[in-house]
């Protein structure tokens, strides 16, 4: 644990999920722990950032599937506002496309949320000891990938975080518009991560890069939202 805690001190925990009866369930789970208390929670980013500072929490649970701005957005603002915190993410999203990228941001593990509620405990304290957690499965290819080129990589991973984003949206069928509103950006700024997108993964036109996104999407489903 935090060095900075005695024995008998609990591990304060923030959640961040835009899904109230999820956050009710994992905060009446966790609290059943006699380690843990939950401090707080928000249902977005902006929220999140709010109120983090003031709840003294040890450990923030992040999903990434957040309205607006992303979680991966939220993770980078609150490394640099609260570099003590430490993150974990607990999210639906394909921890291959999406882990890493959230270790980059600034958190400090990543959990999928199939996972039992033993195995999100068991994450909260590595992270809570400033230790960094992984599935086995994520650390095995982190591992591989230190050890030589990566074999059969998704052609997704070339994407910018803020591409993957808009990627995703189109995946859930949304137009550049909606997507444009959703993540609160210009409709033009949209078109040109769309551009930006069909370019790196060699599709012709918009119409491609649709049907792309949404045979992805499908394709993922027991690892999305």
């Amino acid at each position: 644990m935090n060095a900075s805690k005695t024995k008998n001190e609990k591990i304060r925990l923030f959640l961040v999920d835009d899904h109230a009866i999820l956050r009710q369930g994992m905060k009446q789970l966790l609290e059943r722990e006699k380690d843990f208390v939950v401090c707080g929670e928000a249902s977005g980013a902006a929220d999140a950032l709010a109120r983090l500072p003031a709840s003294k929490a040890d450990v923030a649970l992040v999903d990434l599937g957040l309205e607006g701005v992303g979680g991966l957005d939220l993770i980078k603002s609150l490394k640099h506002r609260l570099p003590k915190l430490s993150i974990l993410v607990v999210s639906m999203f394909d921890e291959s496309l999406y882990a890493e990228r959230a270790l980059r941001a600034g958190a400090h593990g990543y959990i999928m949320k199939h996972e039992m509620i033993d195995q999100v405990v068991g994450a909260l304290r590595r992270v809570a000891d400033g230790n960094t957690y992984l599935s086995p499965a994520m650390s095995e290819r982190m591992l591989n990938k230190l050890s030589g080129p990566e074999t059969e990589a998704s052609p997704l991973k070339g994407l910018s975080d803020r591409e993957l984003q808009v990627f995703r949206l189109l995946g859930e069928g949304l137009k550049p518009a909606e997507i444009a509103e959703k993540i609160h950006l210009s409709v033009k700024t949209i078109e040109t991560y769309r551009e930006h997108i069909k370019t790196k993964l060699g599709l012709d036109d918009a119409s491609q890069l649709s049907q792309y996104a949404i045979a992805s999407a499908r394709s993922e489903q027991p690892s999305s939202r």
